[in-house]
């Protein structure tokens, strides 16, 4: 029984040493005062200053955080209206089909997904001459394709576990079906809803591929800057940049934990 308990330990350790390692030392040599990224010359904040000094990082992650903030809050009212369609319409004609295009997105290759988006963008352009170029409006529309997909099961999964019960005594006491949505379901699935936007905006903010598709010139995401500089060597001012995402993301998941635990207690 030891040697079984002190195997788990020892996989679990190594798992998260196999996660966590990488973003330790990218986080430790952000502090590194040598130009060159992986040799320790001292400590220093001096490549935050540079990078808080270059115009180019500072107009791409502006840019990523403008998309990535619109396309959480669409993905999550589309999301959750269609898992909200999934699970409370019954099965109604073209369920099937329906629910084949809310999944599909997650299952395709981003390759293939970009290219169609691409292809689709430079038809419109020539039928009706819209978008007059590729840039936020594109890449928005491209990550919420696919972002609501990831909402869409999350909010259909807390659907699916929910008590009906509610909802139906609420109508029964003269609860018009809006009304109940919005003062019963909604509050009930609203830990999901913030799962399901805080992954969206992960994704959206993280996404480099269909990114670099529906792009234009002058509409670099973040991501997509990052790697046209790896390409050229990793500099101490990109570790600068991944620890301040790393804090970022970290404290936006820190609050999502600290909002859904106290919506528990709340209801416990």
């Amino acid at each position: 029984m030891k040697r079984r308990s002190r195997f788990i330990l020892s996989v679990l350790a190594f798992g998260y040493a196999f996660l966590y390692v990488p973003l330790a030392s990218v986080i430790f040599y952000s502090f590194n005062d040598s130009r060159l990224a992986t040799v320790w010359g001292g400590f220093s904040t001096r490549w935050y200053g540079e990078l808080f000094r270059n115009d180019q990082v500072l107009d791409s992650a502006f840019l990523s955080l403008r998309i990535a903030l619109t396309v959480a809050t669409l993905a999550t009212i589309f999301g959750t209206m269609a898992g909200m369609a999934l699970t409370r319409f019954g099965r109604f004609r073209g369920r099937t089909l329906f629910s084949g295009m809310i999944t599909s997105p997650m299952v395709m290759p981003e390759v293939i997904t970009g290219l169609s988006l691409l292809l689709l963008f430079v038809s419109l352009q020539q039928l009706i001459g819209w978008p007059a170029q590729r840039g936020f409006g594109t890449i928005t529309i491209a990550h919420t394709t696919f972002a609501m997909a990831y909402v869409a099961i999350i909010v259909q999964s807390r659907l699916s576990a929910m008590d009906e019960s509610l909802e139906e005594a609420a109508m029964d006491l003269g609860g018009r079906p809006l009304r109940v949505v919005f003062d019963i379901t909604l509050p009930l699935i609203a830990p999901a809803m913030i799962a399901g936007w805080l992954l969206a905006f992960t994704l959206s903010l993280d996404d480099l591929v269909i990114s670099s598709f529906v792009s234009g010139p002058g509409a670099s995401t973040l991501p997509m800057l990052i790697f046209s500089k790896v390409k050229l060597g990793v500099t101490p001012d990109i570790n600068a940049l991944a620890t301040l995402i790393i804090l970022f993301v970290t404290s936006g998941v820190l609050i999502a934990w600290w909002i859904s635990r106290r919506a528990q207690r709340q209801t416990g």
